[in-house]
């Protein structure tokens, strides 16, 4: 590439020297078609050793990109999938719980209410067993008394009687 450059400037530099006339704005002798050729020829080098391998670089990290975004999508989307089914369980639990709570309740109710109607029982049964027991002692008592008081009047009678 630099002997082009030489090359062209060597016979730039001998037509300006030979005297040649110039051609106003341009000089249309060999420089142009070689910088044409030398540009041409640097667009493909540069191609070849930088834009491909930075371009191949590019197009496996937008690959890489669109592939990680799309995993992202997707597995969002199964977060939203597990995340509406653990609700699901979550509230299915919370009822579970609820009317395992007012079972107990129930149960629990049902168990005071039969325990106390058992004290209630035994309550009024052992009151019953004790006015029986107060009930026969007081007619022991009053056939005692109505003994003893009989006994007691006939002493009495006797007594005046005797008295008498």
């Amino acid at each position: 590439m630099t002997s082009w450059l030489l090359l062209a400037t060597a016979d730039a530099v001998s037509g300006v020297a030979s005297g040649a006339p110039e051609g106003g704005l341009f000089d249309l002798d060999a420089t142009l078609p070689l910088m044409a050729v030398q540009v041409v020829l640097l667009t493909f080098i540069l191609n070849a050793l930088f834009f491909r391998p930075v371009g191949r670089a590019v197009e496996d990290r937008e690959g890489f990109v669109s592939t990680s975004r799309a995993e992202a999508k997707r597995q969002l989307a199964q977060a939203q999938r597990l995340e509406a089914d653990l609700t699901e369980q979550l509230k299915e639990a919370r009822l579970e719980a609820q009317k395992l709570i007012v079972e107990a309740e129930q149960e629990s109710d049902k168990l005071y209410r039969e325990a106390l109607a058992l004290a209630q029982a035994e309550a009024n049964a052992v009151r019953e067993k004790a006015r029986r027991e107060i009930e026969a002692e007081k007619d022991q008592a009053m056939a005692a008394l109505k003994g003893e008081s009989g006994r007691l009047g006939a002493l009495i009678v006797d007594r005046l009687l005797a008295t008498q």
